[in-house]
């Protein structure tokens, strides 16, 4: 059985992004980056929403950018090496390779997805992981917390929501961001 994770960048007041759309500010340097080819690496699926699929989808679309450095190439080809379910109303044909268009969250799906796999699954985009949240499905919490106070933006959890943790890793980065992993007390 896998579990589900909800990785997010984070400024230290809760943002995904800034009240502009902008998250220029949670660019990550080689240390951070080389964290999250080594998560991706595990990860057999991903429950994306359709704007972090349409953002992400450049790790397969443009080679370019694996051409920059081996980083970016190991993260491209981890990124690739997983299933993707996009949970959409408004796409119609995927961009990318073993990706698959979702039409509607359902709990009981995401559920009987995690019973079947024997890799770890990640749901990103904080509005699809508000459901998943929500509805109880996910495990864990990865949380890159980045140096900044954004003040306003995309919250990174819903506002209506409770949940007990329980720490379960943490590691400090060159550039002064810190990754807190919690478990979900269910």
């Amino acid at each position: 059985m896998g579990k589900l994770s909800y990785a997010t960048n984070t400024s230290l007041d809760g943002f995904t992004e800034d009240a502009t759309g902008s998250f220029d500010w949670s660019m990550p340097g080689e240390d951070v980056h080389e964290f999250y080819n080594d998560l991706m690496r595990g990860i057999g699926t991903q429950l994306l929403g359709r704007r972090m699929y349409e953002t992400m989808s450049v790790w397969e679309t443009e080679p370019s950018l694996a051409e920059e450095s081996a980083i970016l190439a190991d993260f491209a080809a981890a990124w690739q090496d997983s299933d993707k379910h996009v949970y959409s109303t408004t796409l119609t044909d995927t961009i990318t390779k073993r990706t698959r268009i979702v039409p509607a969250f359902e709990a009981d799906e995401v559920r009987a997805l995690k019973d079947a796999s024997s890799a770890d699954l990640l749901v990103g985009g904080p509005g699809l992981a508000a459901h998943a949240l929500r509805a109880g499905v996910v495990d864990e919490l990865l949380l890159m917390l980045f140096p900044v106070v954004v003040g306003a933006g995309k919250p990174a959890f819903p506002t209506d929501l409770r949940l007990d943790l329980e720490l379960i890793d943490e590691r400090r980065f060159g550039n002064g961001a810190v990754h807190v992993a919690y478990r979900v007390r269910h």
